[in-house]
């Protein structure tokens, strides 16, 4: 389990500044943020640790919206260094980190990973359209050309071809950025194979994307927290139950769970990588260039998990469900992160 970092209140953390001699309370990395990015910055982590030069890096998993709330919230030894994210920054968090004095944020795209929906190696393995996956999990559904309280309580109400067996996904909260890339990948997928909706988007977007992304609050979801380990226990001791999370979850316990195939794709490693599997995403870290050089090691950091034998074709990270970029994006990627080139729009 991650350590707990004692993070003082915001008010605190915005006075706090890197100053010479700062650097003395803090000689170890500290990294927050994304619950899929997390078995990977660990791993790079002990890796980087093994080489007794420095301290190995402390790794906490708050899930992508809250490690970019800490990340943002100031300058200074209090704060972290490095948040991990399954999503690509957003503008209001750009806002709060300028506000904040936060600026000079290197992002650093890694990889790629699915977002697989899966039940007990015991059950039948399951298949689902997009459309489905909507009509299952949506607040509200077009019923007799009017939208109303999802009425569906089994799979076999969302379509007579599924089990009788009630609606019950896990899955994870508002805050995790693995949440925010299934309503927008996986739930707006589905909501958009309905024309009336789809055209929406068009004429009112706001309205378009609260019917597409907004997911039931009636028991049918469950948050189930940013421990996606405790997802798949909660998966082998309920074989009727779904769990929604990252494909390196699914590929290290195989054993246990199996992935449900999505539009007739199997979430696997090479479907995931060339584009096939509907429901895939980048990953990413965001560095705090402030940090670089006060903070003994940032630089060694990312060099270690930029290299071929870490987010490589046959890196360490493949081992453990990471899906390579292709060649020519590993070479961009790290090269602006070696720069600490900063994210566009934040200055330097």
């Amino acid at each position: 389990m991650a350590k707990t970092l004692a993070f003082v209140t915001a008010g605190l953390i915005a006075g706090s500044a890197l100053v010479p001699g700062a650097a003395n309370a803090r000689d170890q990395i500290r990294i927050v943020g994304s619950s899929t990015v997390y078995p990977f910055a660990t791993t790079v982590a002990e890796e980087f640790g093994r080489s007794g030069r420095f301290k190995t890096p402390i790794v906490e998993s708050t899930g992508s919206g809250g490690g970019l709330k800490l990340f943002c919230a100031g300058v200074g030894v209090n704060t972290p260094d490095i948040t991990n994210a399954s999503r690509r920054i957003k503008q209001s968090e750009i806002d709060r980190c300028r506000k904040n004095g936060v600026a000079g944020i290197v992002e650093v795209r890694i990889g790629y990973d699915g977002i697989v929906i899966a039940n007990a190696k015991k059950a039948k393995q399951m298949s689902l359209s997009l459309r489905q996956i909507w009509l299952a999990l949506a607040k509200e559904i077009p019923v007799n050309g009017q939208m109303v309280a999802n009425p569906n309580k089994t799979w076999h109400d969302v379509d007579p071809s599924l089990p009788n067996h009630r609606i019950e996904v896990l899955g994870p909260p508002p805050t995790s950025g693995t949440r925010d890339a299934f309503a927008e990948l996986a739930m707006e997928g589905g909501c958009k194979t309905f024309p009336d909706i789809k055209a929406l988007k068009k004429t009112d977007k706001k309205k378009y994307k609260r019917i597409c992304h907004s997911i039931r609050e009636d028991g049918a979801y469950i948050e189930a927290g940013e421990n996606d380990n405790l997802i798949v226990q909660k998966l082998v001791a309920n074989t009727t139950a779904l769990g929604v999370f990252g494909f390196s979850y699914l590929d290290q316990n195989q054993d246990k769970i199996q992935g449900t195939r999505i539009n007739g794709i199997d979430p696997d490693f090479d479907d995931i990588a060339s584009g096939k599997y509907p429901v895939s995403r980048p990953l990413f870290f965001y560095v705090k260039a402030a940090h670089v050089g006060t903070i003994p090691g940032i630089r060694n950091y990312i060099a270690e998990f930029t290299s071929d034998k870490a987010w490589g074709d046959f890196g360490y990270l493949s081992d453990k469900g990471l899906i390579p970029m292709p060649k020519a994006e590993q070479i961009k990627y790290r090269n602006q992160a070696m720069k600490l080139t900063p994210l566009a729009g934040l200055g330097s």
